[in-house]
């Protein structure tokens, strides 16, 4: 078997993702325009979809996160070549090529993205030529079932909204969430108040037997966060999500030390083995949360699962994309003992909107979710969605 074409495109979103402008506090939100800036902060494409065919006609898909566009031209311009005639079955070589051919830009970012959506591409190519699924290739299924916190919860101005989102989500079976918070350092103390009313209505509504955290995407500092988790220790958050930057490993550090209480998480922005073994070396957060399509693909997820393991961290990978659903199942509950879930929802956000572009992903029942047996990772391509939403 041999790769005989690649195919890439970027896919945009299915509408402005307004609620990631307005309601969500993050990385960007400190500027003055972030809420009135044309088309936000996220850019024009939410992912870049690749398709790898090999010889036989079998076609793999993946996909490269993080909203950007940058995978394309470096599979163009790079991958591309070196990875036509090669053997898609030769994982741990052809991520190795990649690798260290491109390392002298590639270490991370867009260039780490590319290898994760080709890498991805190929395991699913494999699945599909051997007809099985990609969980029996990496190690064989491990868990049947797979508890899911819901993903939602924006911080909506109207509190009565929330609540009832909330209670929505509790009907449904979900003993599991998560939510946003609304606020950073340039809102001053009144935002702080706001944060602490988002967390109390959810709480409030859901009552004290749902675990519940809350995300603030990269939007806050060391002392401001030491100060929310003060304020919010009487709710009982499960883990606070991305504070600070990813690179802020020391202020990490800083607030394992000084709220000792209180969990913290991050991971969806860090790339490769190396991002997570300074992590889990440094043990500067609770709990680690890649996503495989930008960290490395399932090659790479694999190794970083075990260093988790090893180092007695949980695993909770960002999404329920396909992905990250089958390195999850593979992997033993004390590794990879949550999904992620954003529920097919409208208006979507551009998280949710893979179930848009994908057919057969698994809906979650009851808090719960179980993957099919499916070839591959099980999902197939809405051609006329995909057509549709091409940039």
């Amino acid at each position: 078997m041999r790769i005989v074409k690649i195919r890439v495109r970027n896919i945009g979103f299915s509408r402005a993702p307004t609620t990631l402008k307005r309601n969500l506090v993050s990385n960007a939100s400190q500027f003055e325009d972030f809420e009135t800036k044309p088309g936000g902060w996220f850019g024009s494409v939410m992912c870049t979809l690749v398709e790898v065919e090999s010889n036989d006609g079998v076609v793999g898909v993946g996909t490269a996160g993080a909203f950007h566009g940058g995978a394309k031209a470096l599979i163009e311009g790079y991958y591309n070549d070196l990875l036509v005639g090669e053997d898609p079955r030769r994982h741990e070589h052809l991520w190795q090529r990649m690798y260290r051919t491109t390392v002298r830009f590639g270490r991370s970012g867009s260039a780490m993205a590319a290898i994760s959506a080709l890498d991805i591409a190929c395991w699913d190519l494999h699945g599909k030529a051997e007809g099985k699924p990609v969980t029996d290739l990496i190690g064989g299924r491990t868990q049947s079932t797979v508890p899911c916190y819901v993903s939602r919860l924006y911080a909506l101005e109207d509190l009565n909204d929330l609540a009832a989102e909330a209670r929505h989500w509790k009907s449904l079976g979900f003993v599991r969430m998560k939510q946003r918070f609304g606020f950073g350092p340039k809102d001053g103390p009144g935002g702080m108040r706001r944060n602490a009313d988002l967390v109390r209505t959810v709480r409030e509504a859901v009552g004290d037997d749902v675990e519940l955290a809350a995300d603030a995407y990269m939007g806050w500092d060391v002392g401001y966060a030491i100060e929310m988790a003060k304020m919010l220790e009487e709710y009982r958050l499960s883990w606070i999500e991305e504070p600070l930057m990813p690179h802020d490993i020391g202020g990490y550090i800083e607030l394992k030390r000084r709220c000792s209480r209180q969990r913290w998480s991050c991971g969806e922005h860090s790339y490769g083995k190396w991002d997570f073994k300074d992590l889990i070396d440094r043990r500067a957060v609770d709990i680690l949360q890649m996503d495989v399509n930008r960290a490395g693909g399932i090659t790479e997820a694999i190794k970083i699962c075990a260093m988790a393991e090893a180092a007695g961290l949980p695993m909770i990978p960002h999404s329920n994309e396909a992905h990250n659903l089958h390195v999850i199942f593979s992997r033993a509950s004390h590794v990879c003992p949550l999904v992620e879930y954003f529920p097919d929802v409208e208006p979507d956000t551009g998280n949710e909107l893979f179930w848009k572009l994908f057919a057969g992903l698994p809906q979650a029942k009851d808090g719960m979710l179980t993957l099919g047996r499916e070839p591959g990772l099980g999902i197939g391509l809405r051609e006329e969605v995909v057509s549709k939403l091409t940039v």
